[in-house]
């Protein structure tokens, strides 16, 4: 019985492993953190604003503005994040903040050119003492993002969306052309399933989307199709992908190694099968 069960973990960690490995190979994009987060604090009738935050870009330093309620420039600094990206540093009211109203602090790493990389808070001074502060703005975001290919100039197809089992396959491209865009799909043995056209309705990225029909008797082979989108007779507008198709419909796309760890694991889980049966036949 001690056997059996370790055959059968054996097998499980053996399948385990080929989807993680699978997945890996598929996963092909992660996620980033982007932004600056930033905070000011100041006690009731202190001479101190204390202001700190954390960037997730250290390959720039930080400028701090400090800017009156009559709107002058009464103080420029700038200081370099340590290597977590966290910076903290302090400003005394006195002599220079002489006004009573709202001042705004100022945080930027201006050469990212990005909002995100960019603070503005504002601090009460009264007869050149703080009011109470606690203030934070942060525009630290977490996306997913995708590793881009190579960009060039022209027409590209990004990606194809569609699940297993479906008829419908939806092609995601960019151009930078208004010009109609011809779609051809070739089957297998060359011969030509789909042709269509249409103008580009492109949103503010220059993306296009065209849904492909699969199915009915110029689909019959199996194996891959392949979708070209052009533009014209320049090479810059003409662009190809492959896509997988059995009995009509769409097959899930696993890449090559992916298919290569999968066949190896279920080998190995064969071979693990074959010697647990022989090993618990009865010897005469």
């Amino acid at each position: 019985m001690s056997f059996k069960r370790s055959t059968t973990s054996v097998t499980l960690a053996l399948i385990a492993l080929s989807i993680i490995s699978i997945t890996s190979i598929q996963q092909n994009a992660f996620a980033q953190e982007t932004g600056m987060s930033v905070s000011a604090m100041a006690s009731e009738g202190s001479d101190t604003i204390s202001v700190s935050g954390h960037t997730m870009s250290q390959i720039t330093d930080i400028t701090f503005t400090v800017i009156s309620p009559s709107l002058n420039v009464i103080s420029v600094g700038q200081l370099t994040p340590d290597a977590n990206g966290d910076f903290a540093t302090e400003f005394k009211v006195n002599p220079m903040w002489k006004e009573s109203g709202f001042y705004t602090i100022k945080v930027e790493q201006s050469p990212h050119g990005s909002s995100l990389y960019k603070a503005s808070l504002r601090v009460e001074i009264i007869n050149g003492m703080t009011s109470e502060t606690d203030v934070t703005e942060s525009n630290l975001e977490t996306g997913f993002f995708e590793p881009k290919p190579t960009e060039r100039k022209g027409l590209m197809i990004k990606e194809s969306n569609a699940m297993a089992g479906s008829n419908i396959i939806t092609i995601m491209g960019t151009t930078d052309s208004a010009n109609s865009i011809t779609i051809k799909v070739i089957a297998p043995n060359g011969n030509v399933v789909v042709v269509d056209q249409f103008a580009p309705i492109l949103d503010t990225n220059s993306h296009f989307l065209k849904d492909i029909t699969t199915g009915g008797p110029l689909w019959n082979q199996d194996g891959q199709y392949t979708i070209v989108a052009q533009q014209g007779d320049d090479p810059k507008y003409k662009y190809s992908i492959e896509v997988g198709i059995k009995d009509g419909v769409v097959i899930p796309e696993f890449g090559t190694i992916a298919v290569m760890i999968l066949a190896v694991a279920i080998i190995s889980i064969i071979a693990v099968s074959a010697k647990s049966r022989l090993s618990i036949m009865p010897r005469y």
